[in-house]
């Protein structure tokens, strides 16, 4: 009798199916010091268990909210795998995940990841976990478990999806709801490390269109790859915000994702204030303008497709806007004026020497990935 696959006396095992339980094994040896640089008080950064455990108390929390978040990286995934580079992808899923969380005034404590691929192979998921393990570090928070799926037929040659899940907490009459926000409050902007992760499936459409040059300078910025430009990783913020919203000097902040400026500020805002901002209070960065004239993109799209260089939009007291500034300057951010906040209907409106276009909450609005 034949052995050959597919006859009666074939013994079938998993492998020939597509899955290698072997290299799965070998990826969870190979991220463990990774994993471990990651610990933190709460957390003894070991995995390999069922689930992961966290002590809120050890963390220095008495009374603790929980508050807790899941996010992607989008097409962006799809930048990184056509052009090889996967070392920081992992840093926009932390960072998608953390910067929603601080929003809230709540600190990330610790992290799990979800990567999924047709078949693992030459250690693209080392590479991105540890992407992973550095956005942890930076956000402060542990990545204490996460999922590696290998799912042949599911996937392309070569491609993988990533999912991010994190849980933070703030104290019980801590967080931020927006509703100290009224008319008067200044809004003040960080600027952005570039696309983040949300617009990309219009920055890849112009590439094709357009036939950029991914591997040579960029027109705007002759240093540097056209491609580094675009797969530079979204900036986390937490560490420079978290001291601010601590110490009550932050009374909202918008994370400038899907929707752009338009239909994130809004919601943040209580019933009755309405932002007003200035598009002309900081400089576009030549990425930005660059897109924008590729694609002649008209300005109240680019206002809701990408972040026009502004990352996190904070709500301040005006006598607080000076000590935010020069704080947030002390730790590293470039900090830009956006606004203020004006009476009226719940929305955005932003105005610059482009011209005026508006966003309110009875609005249909789509959140763009």
């Amino acid at each position: 009798m034949s052995d050959k696959p597919g006859t009666e006396t074939t013994s079938y095992t998993y492998e020939q199916a597509g899955v290698s339980i072997e290299a799965g094994n070998a990826l969870v040896k190979a991220i463990g010091p990774l994993v471990k640089a990651t610990m933190r008080p709460g957390a003894d950064g070991e995995i390999g268990g069922f689930g992961g455990f966290f002590d809120p108390k050890a963390a220095g929390y008495n009374d603790p909210l929980l508050v807790a978040g899941n996010d992607g990286v989008g097409t962006k995934l799809k930048l990184a795998i056509d052009t090889g580079r996967h070392d920081t992808v992992g840093i926009d899923l932390v960072a998608m995940c953390v910067n929603d969380l601080i929003v809230q005034g709540a600190e990330p404590l610790f992290f799990l990841d979800y990567f999924a691929t047709g078949k693992l192979e030459n250690g693209v998921a080392e590479r991105v976990i540890a992407g992973i393990a550095e956005g942890c570090k930076q956000a402060g928070c542990a990545l204490i478990g996460g999922e590696t799926a290998e799912m042949p037929g599911m996937y392309a040659a070569g491609d993988y999806d990533l999912a991010g899940f994190c849980v933070g907490a703030v104290e019980r009459g801590e967080q931020l709801t927006g509703e100290r926000v009224a008319p008067g409050h200044v809004l003040l902007g960080l600027t952005s490390s570039g696309v983040h992760s949300n617009g990309f499936s219009l920055v890849r459409r112009l590439a094709a269109d357009k036939g950029w040059k991914l591997d040579r300078p960029a027109l705007f910025d002759r240093d540097r790859l056209l491609v580094d430009t675009l797969i530079e990783p979204t900036r986390i913020y937490v560490q420079s915000l978290l001291p601010l919203a601590r110490d009550g000097l932050i009374d909202a902040m918008a994370h400038i994702t899907g929707g752009g400026l338009l239909e994130n500020i809004p919601r943040v805002l209580p019933q009755g204030a309405h932002a007003e901002v200035d598009a002309d209070g900081w400089e576009q960065p030549g990425l930005m303008a660059f897109l924008q004239a590729q694609g002649n993109i008209e300005p109240a799209e680019m206002a809701r497709t990408f972040n026009c260089g502004v990352g996190m939009v904070l709500a301040v007291e005006p006598a607080n806007a000076e000590i935010v500034r020069a704080r947030l300057e002390d730790a590293g951010e470039t900090v830009v004026p956006v606004g203020r906040i004006v009476d009226g209907p719940k929305g955005c409106t932003v105005r610059g020497s482009a011209g005026t276009w508006s966003a309110r909450e009875d609005w249909s609005a789509t959140q763009n990935a």
